[in-house]
């Protein structure tokens, strides 16, 4: 098989997980609004997440225990942003601010990656890429409908805005050794050490002795069908944390965290799809015209991916041509 061949296949698998990330946890929302409206506080549901996702995982951590020695900081700061961080400022945002405009400030996160990865790490993006940034966050504006909520809380906003600056450390954190080859840390591992970390922090944050437990006894209602809440508690953790986060970290191994980061803005229409499904929530036609405009950026994105490892210049403002990039990152 061609170089090129291998590199289009790898980034067609790295696409795939990204999109299959963005599936998982764009689920997890649909599960978790029954729970919440049956009783369970939303941060606790959070807790429950992150600690059952943490308890399949242990024995990869058990397997990985090298990693406390080798990379202590990376697992630490992929716990404390990837996980814990994520989690709590946005469902403390959205007990200020309306969910859309919490989901759009969250999801600016691609476009803080982008300048993460140009301004700090010094590679090079091209036009088309930075175009893709825009249409997804100008399509997720009409997704989540930002207009319905116009009265904001400036610490609501903050919190959101801390969101997603923990969401740029994931996908910059999923990045890291990468480029290392054998000597990379194992990607399951830094998830199953992340969750461990995320937990023990949430525990703290949420605290679940004051949980009302009977509630995971019951049904909840999910559009007028009761569901065992076990059931639900089931897909968020293993569907909506464990595989959202193995998949999500592989797709960044495979494409790069700006790539990546747009790819997930998905998550947000796939949520509203299915919320639409599960749950009986209409999408307006402004939403359904969003969600293509995302689909369409998150493309663009992709296809015009900067390689890892150039350290040619972006293209000047004098209209001259991108900087053609040649070397491109092969499948992991």
């Amino acid at each position: 098989m061609s170089e090129s061949s291998q590199v289009g296949r790898g980034k067609g698998v790295g696409l795939g997980l990204a999109v299959g990330s963005a599936v998982a946890f764009g689920g997890s929302g649909v599960a978790a609004k029954p729970l919440i409206e049956a009783g369970l506080d939303p941060l606790h549901v959070v807790w429950l997440r992150v600690a059952g996702a943490a308890l399949v995982m242990l024995p990869l951590a058990v397997r990985h225990r090298g990693l406390l020695r080798s990379r202590p900081a990376l697992l630490a700061g992929f716990g404390l942003l990837g996980v814990a961080g994520v989690q709590a400022f946005y469902f403390a945002s959205i007990s200020r601010i309306p969910v859309g405009v919490a989901l759009l400030v969250e999801y600016f996160a691609p476009a803080l990656v982008l300048g993460w990865v140009r301004f700090v790490q010094r590679r090079p993006v091209t036009r088309a890429a930075a175009l893709g940034v825009v249409l997804a966050v100008g399509g997720l504006a009409c997704v989540v409908e930002v207009w319905s909520g116009l009265s904001f809380d400036a610490l609501g906003l903050l919190l959101a805005l801390g969101a997603a600056c923990c969401q740029v450390g994931y996908f910059v954190l999923s990045d890291q050794g990468s480029d290392s080859g054998e000597a990379a840390p194992d990607p399951l591992g830094v998830i199953a050490y992340g969750l461990l970390v995320g937990a023990a922090v949430l525990t703290v944050v949420a605290r679940p002795w004051s949980m009302d437990w009977a509630v995971l006894a019951g049904t909840a209602d999910m559009n007028g069908t009761p569901v065992a809440a076990t059931v639900l508690l089931a897909w968020i953790v293993l569907l909506a944390t464990v595989v959202a986060y193995v998949t999500g970290v592989l797709s960044v191994r495979r494409l790069s965290p700006q790539v990546a980061g747009v790819v997930a803005c998905l998550e947000a229409v796939i949520a509203t799809v299915l919320a639409w499904f599960l749950l009986g929530e209409h999408l307006s036609a402004p939403q359904i015209i969003g969600g293509a405009v995302v689909l369409v950026g998150a493309f663009i994105a992709q296809s015009s991916a900067p390689a890892k490892g150039s350290a040619g210049p972006v293209a000047g403002g004098d209209g001259g041509t991108e900087t053609e990039l040649s070397a491109r990152e092969t499948a992991a």
